[in-house]
């Protein structure tokens, strides 16, 4: 489904809030070459167990000593991926797989705004190996190891790259960066901290049953955005 929803969207800017003075944060809409190197390549590693789906509810980066709620997003009527209403709270795109999934999970947040830092304000120091940490409303705590920290231009945004599948278990951190354009009271570039899968704990809390298979499914279900 998401492979299908990265098909539909066009190349777009997405922003929110404008009477917030926030900025516009990059999602799958916005798809080009990246400007700076992305990361090298690395050799692939066959896939490893990983938790089951469920929705992460903090956040935690030791070394900007971040701990913070998750919001959930999804898409905008336009198909432009929602981003947090606010600069204090980051926001799971949950039309991609939750951390420990095998897939590209991505967490979105807000630099800042005209009264200050905002969530992912420091996001742009971390360095290879520090940890993040994302717990999940199952109880199961999932850990990656920064790999890279890069910088595109909003026009040369690498969405197949930040959202869609490389095969292995990551997470992906986007904030904006780069020159401010005081024109339009928007940054030019986002950051994008790419990590990879560590270890993830056990849940506290059983999944729930799966659902009865019914003998006649029907007609597939429509999804509204």
């Amino acid at each position: 489904m998401v492979a299908g929803v990265l098909l539909l969207v066009a190349a777009a800017s997405i922003g929110w809030g404008a009477a917030d003075h926030s900025h516009p944060l990059a999602g799958p809409v916005q798809a080009a070459t990246p400007t700076t190197a992305p990361r090298a390549p690395t050799p692939t590693a066959p896939a490893v167990p990983v938790v089951a789906h469920s929705t992460p509810v903090s956040l935690r980066v030791p070394a900007i000593a971040l701990s913070v709620s998750l919001s959930t997003l999804g898409l905008n009527p336009d198909g432009s991926v929602e981003v947090p209403d606010n600069d204090t709270e980051p926001g799971w795109f949950r039309l991609g797989p939750s951390p420990g999934q095998i897939g590209s999970a991505v967490i979105l947040g807000h630099v800042d705004t005209y009264q200050g830092p905002g969530i992912f304000f420091q996001l742009r120091t971390l360095l290879d190996g520090d940890q993040v940490q994302v717990t999940l409303a199952d109880g199961a705590v999932t850990t990656f190891a920064v790999t890279n920290v890069v910088q595109y231009t909003k026009t040369a945004f690498p969405a197949d790259l930040v959202y869609q599948s490389q095969g292995r278990s990551e997470l992906q951190l986007v904030t904006c960066g780069g020159a401010f354009d005081e024109a339009t009271g928007h940054y030019l570039s986002n950051i994008v901290v790419y990590t990879s899968f560590v270890s993830a704990t056990a849940p506290t809390t059983p999944p729930p049953p799966p659902l009865p298979t019914p003998s006649d499914p029907g007609p597939p279900a429509t999804v509204q955005i």
